[in-house]
């Protein structure tokens, strides 16, 4: 347990937060906002102040995003189509192309001299 020594006077810790009051209220009163002219350091964008934009700037930024979003559309659609069951007469095409390409690459490979 504390002795009555060891513990603060209560009159003196009221009588330096009165003496620090006045400190304390200039530094809240000082204006926090900067002055429109005075350069600031960097700031995230999220407290920079808003700069409206010009409409060709807005104009130009709508354009960007509606050709970003046409392509991903066109993507899409390419990738969909391409997991379509495609027709027989297709697929037999491929499979006899595959079937030449592996012939092909198996002489190409072999070991076999053609004289």
């Amino acid at each position: 347990m504390s002795t009555p020594e060891e513990q603060p006077n209560p009159d003196d810790a009221l009588a330096r937060a009165r003496a620090a009051r006045a400190e304390m209220a200039a530094a809240l009163e000082e204006d926090q906002e900067p002055e429109p002219d005075e350069p600031v350091g960097w700031q995230p964008v999220w407290k920079r102040p808003r700069k409206p934009k010009s409409k060709a700037a807005k104009k130009a930024e709508l354009r960007k995003q509606r050709k970003r979003l046409q392509e991903a559309g066109k993507r899409r659609l390419a990738a969909a189509q391409s997991r379509r069951p495609r027709s027989r007469q297709n697929r037999i095409g491929n499979a006899a192309a595959r079937r030449d390409a592996r012939a092909l690459s198996r002489v190409r490979h072999s070991t076999a001299w053609l004289w």
